[in-house]
């Protein structure tokens, strides 16, 4: 595994990605502390293993059936009011 730092990382950032396309994994580390890994992201059937793992744990539900994109679209979009939107937005503000 590969360490560089954020400064270098910035600097080669086009190369640093083409090694990770290739399968590398680089750690980012700034100020000489590790803060991030750029990995590649896994082949479609590593996802569906992680996903069934997920679904196993009962953290999701996975499809029965794949989704009619067109049926989805054709649904009315809701209808929230403005003043329920700030409402909203002004709740989560405030949590934060």
């Amino acid at each position: 595994m590969l360490n560089v730092s954020v400064a270098e990382l910035r600097g080669h950032l086009s190369s640093y990605l083409k090694r990770v396309r290739r399968g590398e994994e680089i750690v980012i580390r700034q100020r000489n502390v590790a803060v991030a890994r750029l990995a590649p992201l896994p082949e479609s059937g590593q996802m569906d293993e992680e996903l069934s793992g997920l679904a196993a744990q009962g953290l999701l539900r996975l499809p029965v059936e794949p989704p009619d994109w067109r049926a989805f679209f054709a649904l009315p979009a809701p209808q929230v009011q403005p003043d329920q939107i700030r409402a909203a937005l002004g709740a989560e503000r405030e949590e934060g």
